[in-house]
């Protein structure tokens, strides 16, 4: 498996905010805090390649809103703020070495951290970011291969996975006050501890669980069941709405062993 990720910009310190008050962005410790993220990738199973910063985009950081990366194509994302609408082309002679790409444009708008994949089923964040159009216009993209794609309204929260992330293929950490959990199916679901609402953005590696270390409880409620769970510090991306799943974009293997073909 692959990490793509991008070193912050210098610009990060005017970053979208939408759900937390605006603080300041100490960039000397962003730029440590990624670096250690990386390395925590790596200890986790992954082999990580890092971009270089884009400064015309302060969230370009956050990559995995660019792309939803699926086994047989990745959708390039059509992004639900002005401010990042360029950001996803600028990964496509990336992507293009893995996947057959597929676009979707304006008034469509759908970004990679309102998708959540377990298996064939694909849950979409209805968003600030993530609109109808964009839901609809995905589902004509994945369907006709096997997907069954799910809408969920969120709330409070800026992407359908700071609220829901999982585990493993049966069980979902999730915060129920910022989305329908009835949405969810009949998965097993592992709610956080109401002290900490932006513990449920954990991302799922080969080696583990990575979670951020703002959330001591949540790891301990992982480990007693029985999940690996590996802590980063992510306070200055916390800043900007953001957690671990939004600083990488994860490809697997493709299941036929070819390229985009």
């Amino acid at each position: 498996m692959i990490a793509l990720t991008r070193r912050p910009a210098s610009s990060l310190v005017n970053c979208e905010v939408e759900y937390v008050p605006r603080e300041g962005i100490d960039l000397p410790l962003a730029f440590q805090q990624h670096a250690a993220y990386c390395q925590a990738l790596q200890q986790l199973g992954v082999a990580v390649e890092v971009l270089s910063p884009e400064e015309a985009f302060p969230d370009s950081v956050f990559i995995e809103d660019n792309a939803i990366i699926l086994d047989e194509l990745a959708v390039v994302a059509s992004m639900g703020t002005t401010s990042r609408q360029g950001e996803p082309t600028l990964l496509f002679p990336v992507l293009a070495r893995h996947r057959r790409l597929v676009t979707i444009s304006p008034p469509a708008t759908i970004e990679g951290g309102d998708v959540l994949r377990m298996e064939k089923r694909l849950y979409v964040g209805v968003s600030t970011r993530t609109n109808r159009a964009g839901v609809e216009a995905f589902r004509a993209i994945v369907e006709p291969l096997g997907y069954a794609v799910t809408p969920i309204k969120t709330r409070a929260c800026l992407h359908l996975k700071t609220a829901c992330t999982s585990l493993d293929n049966e069980t979902l950490l999730v915060n129920p006050a910022w989305l329908d959990s009835d949405a969810l199916g009949s998965f097993r679901l592992l709610h956080v501890p109401v002290e900490e609402p932006f513990g449920a953005n954990v991302l799922r590696l080969p080696g583990g669980l990575l979670i951020q270390a703002s959330s001591p409880l949540t790891r301990d409620l992982l480990e007693a069941r029985g999940y690996a769970a590996s802590c980063v510090e992510l306070g200055e991306f916390a800043k900007a709405d953001a957690g671990p799943t939004c600083l990488s974009l994860l490809i697997a293997p493709s299941p036929s062993g070819r390229g985009p073909g």
